[in-house]
């Protein structure tokens, strides 16, 4: 069934009630990164260009359902109307008198941006009082926040359950286009790479990605709980030793496949995790008993990014490495240039989970990716073939 978007309602003189994602990072009461929020601007803009005003709703950070003010939303709402360049009216509390007063003087084409949903309990406990509270004050509800979609919140399923249309933004709506064409129909040869620190953090995405794909390639910290599993000698390398039992599991479903997953020929190892310390590239199974693998070798790179260049599309989640050090970058830099010559030939590339994104970024691959995924745990699960409760709630189209 598909799902309604603001594609499929008329907007006009609609008051819309719009779930957004202004989970930004702070410092020092500074937005370090407005990622999330310039995201969400092909949804405002169309829902403004439609003659309709919004009351916009957001979380940051996690304060237990108590009043935080160094977790306000004050200052993404002065950073939204610089960005905007437009005024976005701030009210310093979700939901109560003052705030129903604002929203019903709304006029269209004018915001309101309301205080952290999650100074309340109720948010966080889907509690249906507050749902119907929040859901009072638009005609019609639209979530373009799919990096919550995944959590049994009041703002994400308590409201379209009483809202309605319930639709998704342009960000949901790509999200699940591009996400769900790799699930079901992707263009082959299709590659998954993952990487990242843990094995049980992604064992269900491996598992659900392993029949769909030609080649799984392991990176990361991951890749020596495989080597453990499998009896090499992995140095002060990271082993999840909780899962090397799930790990063997899975390399034998890939070798039941025919050898559909790679592991890294040869690693880059350190002395330390540290900016000076000695590096060197060795095979795979000469790592040193007091050295630490952090990042892939240039074989292991020669090797992958052929498998890359192969592909018609490409999915990444996890980095090659500790790519926040620069000595240990490389391997993932060279992963995220072969994907961006992959999308520049007209093939579909596309990151997901917020350390891919950020090394993306860093390195100046974010523009040349087809879709990078705001998601983070919501993309993981999507890609586990998990139903996302915020996606399910939204309103089909028959």
């Amino acid at each position: 069934m598909r799902k309604m978007t603001i594609d499929d309602i008329k907007l006009k003189n609609k008051k819309v009630l719009v779930r957004v994602d202004y989970n930004v990072p702070m410092e020092n009461g500074e937005i370090s990164d407005d990622t999330r929020i310039t995201a969400t601007f092909p949804t405002l803009n169309k829902l403004l260009d439609d003659g309709a005003s919004l009351i916009l709703v957001s979380h940051l950070g996690r304060p237990n359902g108590k009043v935080v003010p160094e977790l306000s939303l004050r200052p993404v709402a002065y950073r939204l109307s610089e960005l905007l360049e437009r005024k976005v009216d701030f009210v310093n509390n979700c939901i109560g008198a003052k705030v129903t007063k604002k929203i019903e003087a709304l006029k269209p084409g004018e915001i309101i941006l309301l205080e952290n949903l999650r100074f309340h309990p109720g948010e966080e406990k889907n509690s249906k009082s507050f749902a119907k509270k929040l859901a009072g004050y638009g005609d019609l509800y639209v979530n373009d926040a799919f990096s919550v979609s995944h959590r049994k919140h009041a703002s994400v399923v308590g409201v379209p359950d009483i809202l309605h249309p319930a639709c998704a933004g342009y960000l949901i709506d790509k999200e699940i286009n591009y996400l769900g064409v790799l699930l079901e129909n992707p263009p082959r040869p299709f590659v998954a790479i993952i990487g990242g620190a843990k094995v049980s953090t992604k064992i269900a995405v491996l598992k659900n990605l392993l029949p769909r794909v030609d080649k799984l390639l392991i990176s990361g910290g991951m890749a020596f709980t495989f080597f453990s599993t499998l009896g090499l000698e992995v140095g002060k390398s990271l082993v999840e030793e909780s899962a090397l039992k799930l790990a063997m599991k899975i390399w034998v479903q890939s070798e039941e496949m025919g050898g559909k997953m790679m592991l890294p020929v040869d690693i880059l190892v350190a002395k330390n995790i540290d900016y000076e310390t000695p590096v060197k590239t060795v095979e795979y199974d000469r790592i040193p008993k007091s050295w630490i693998g952090v990042d892939i070798g240039q074989s292991t790179m020669q090797l992958y990014n052929s498998a890359i260049l192969d592909a018609k599309s490409v999915f990444m989640n996890g980095p090659m490495g500790i790519f926040e050090i620069e000595k240990f970058s490389e391997g993932t830099k060279s992963i995220l240039e072969v994907m961006s010559e992959v999308t520049q030939r007209g093939d579909i590339t596309v990151v997901g989970g917020g350390d891919s994104a950020s090394a993306a970024k860093r390195f100046g691959f974010a523009e040349s990716m087809t879709h990078i995924s705001t998601g983070g745990g919501a993309s993981l699960e999507f890609m586990e073939g998990k139903e996302l409760p915020g996606i399910a709630a939204l309103t089909d189209i028959k």
